[in-house]
């Protein structure tokens, strides 16, 4: 085959694709004429916009642990002994005096007197000492234990004696004397002090315990 006649072979064969890539379709043949594709309408309505995230809910407090409610105290229950709550007399609780008994040998009947709404229980010996000078007076017979210890009620009166001494070239005057309490405890108190003119001083002064009547303080 010539060169020619070759190249003309291929140009018809390349027309013949080229009208049938051109030509109309299945769907065009049937119908006769091509109808477009429709195009499905643009909606109008604006998107939606996502909802926006709600915020968490806060996590609830925890309730507080009820209070248990306080055990009520126990009622005391009062003791049927009349004098549980006696306690000894200190000088807070008395009033003082010192009055003369014997001028000879300058003794003197001490006096005190409850001056609370409370009683208190009078122990012991005075514990006695002489104005300025060192010491005191000495213990003189045997005093009741606490147990059988006067109970001086509100207003009433114990008394014990302060015995003197006939005058020696070792013995002094004082004017005034001061007494506290025994109280079998460490509780400190306030002297009380008493006028006593021309108290001789001397080895001998002694003091009785305290009684509940004069006549017996000084005849100890």
């Amino acid at each position: 085959m010539s060169t020619v006649r070759r190249a003309a072979v291929v140009l018809v064969a390349v027309s013949a694709l080229a009208l049938t890539a051109c030509g109309p379709s299945e769907d065009g043949a049937a119908g006769g004429t091509d109808v477009p594709t429709a195009t499905p309408p643009t909606s109008s309505a604006p998107s939606a916009t996502p909802p926006t995230s709600s915020a968490k809910p806060t996590t609830p407090a925890k309730p507080s642990k009820p209070v248990k409610p306080s055990t009520p105290a126990k009622p005391v229950t009062p003791s049927t002994d009349p004098d549980y709550d006696v306690f000894p007399c200190s000088t807070y609780d008395l009033m003082f005096t010192a009055s003369l008994a014997e001028p000879t040998t300058s003794s003197y009947l001490l006096k005190v007197t409850n001056k609370t709404a409370k009683p208190c229980r009078v122990l012991g010996h005075p514990v006695v000492t002489f104005g300025g000078l060192d010491g005191q007076a000495t213990a003189r017979g045997a005093a009741p234990g606490i147990e059988e210890a006067f109970k001086l009620a509100p207003g009433q009166s114990a008394y014990a004696g302060l015995m003197g001494g006939l005058k020696g070239p070792k013995s002094e005057t004082v004017s005034s004397i001061a007494m506290t309490m025994e109280t079998d405890s460490d509780l400190k108190q306030v002297p009380l002090k008493a006028s006593t003119p021309g108290l001789n001083v001397s080895d001998d002064n002694s003091v009785t315990p305290w009684m509940d009547n004069a006549e017996d303080a000084l005849s100890l």
